[in-house]
């Protein structure tokens, strides 16, 4: 199943309010969640999803009610072992 990639802007949430979120975000209706990264001083927050297609993606937090900037599909992921494998190739 896809992947995708969602940016948000939430200055002043703190972690007890992504926590908050956590029930809701766990049932996993529409897109399934992966992954959260945040600066919570700044309040830019990433997260990763499973999904059909991003329109699932944006149903699913249109239903937990977290507001998002960007959805996009992420079609190549590289971590630090494949990009060893790429540079000493």
């Amino acid at each position: 199943m896809p992947l995708f990639l969602s940016l948000h802007q939430a200055p002043g949430l703190s972690a007890e309010e992504v926590a908050g979120f956590g029930p809701e975000v766990a049932k996993g209706v529409h897109a399934t969640f992966k992954r959260l990264e945040a600066n919570t001083d700044t309040g830019f927050i990433v997260t990763l999803y499973e999904g059909a297609d991003a329109a699932s993606v944006e149903k699913e937090f249109e239903r937990v009610g977290f507001p998002f900037d960007s959805i996009t599909e992420i079609d190549l992921t590289l971590d630090e072992a494949g990009l060893s494998a790429l540079v000493t190739e």
